[in-house]
């Protein structure tokens, strides 16, 4: 018998695995799970997908919290989407402002190569899916072969001015389950 192949998908966290705030998520008790976002890490993960956050977090440079409380609000995540039957690979994270002009911000592609280079991933037959033009945008310059939007979060504002940029997307999903089920459908079909 064949043995399946690992896929790989970036997820962003806010607005795609839970609820974004424009206060930011400054704790685990604001930490809200979008409706199916567990059942779809748990699928993604029963499918054989290598699950990595991609996620800005300038609230940590910003001195809002200590970078404590967010790795704290990281292990909790997984630990809840672990007894859910899913499993984050690794989480890649960008704690500084725009100001500081990293490489690691989104749009800009260091999160995503610094997974690429410790996992050996090859980018044209990876996934990305988040909920803003920042996302997109990110995935897009990491050269992810796939670009899904999900309506959640920032979602629905971003396909205006992805329209406008002309980045075309591979699917929009209402939510991550969704994109969960189309990127199962596809590989399944591939």
């Amino acid at each position: 018998m064949k043995k399946k192949q690992i896929q790989t998908v970036f997820l962003d966290r806010d607005g795609v695995i839970n609820v974004d705030s424009p206060g930011y998520i400054k704790s685990w008790e604001e930490f809200a799970f979008i409706d199916g976002s567990l059942e779809a890490l748990r699928l993604l993960t029963r499918n054989n997908f290598q699950i990595f956050l991609i996620t800005n977090q300038s609230m940590i440079n910003r001195g809002m919290v200590p970078l404590s409380v967010l790795e704290h609000m990281f292990s909790m995540m997984k630990q809840e989407v672990e007894a859910s039957g899913g499993h984050i690979t690794d989480i890649f994270c960008c704690p500084h402002t725009p100001d500081e002009h990293c490489r690691c911000r989104k749009p800009l592609p260091g999160l995503i190569q610094q997974a690429q280079h410790a996992y050996e991933i090859d980018m044209k037959k990876a996934f990305m899916v988040g909920d803003s033009v920042t996302d997109i945008e990110c995935a897009q310059n990491a050269g992810c072969g796939k670009l899904i939007l999900v309506k959640t979060g920032n979602g629905r504002a971003a396909m205006k001015t992805l329209a406008e940029k002309q980045i075309i997307l591979d699917y929009v999903a209402e939510k991550l389950l969704d994109a969960a089920q189309w990127m199962i459908g596809s590989i399944q079909t591939a």
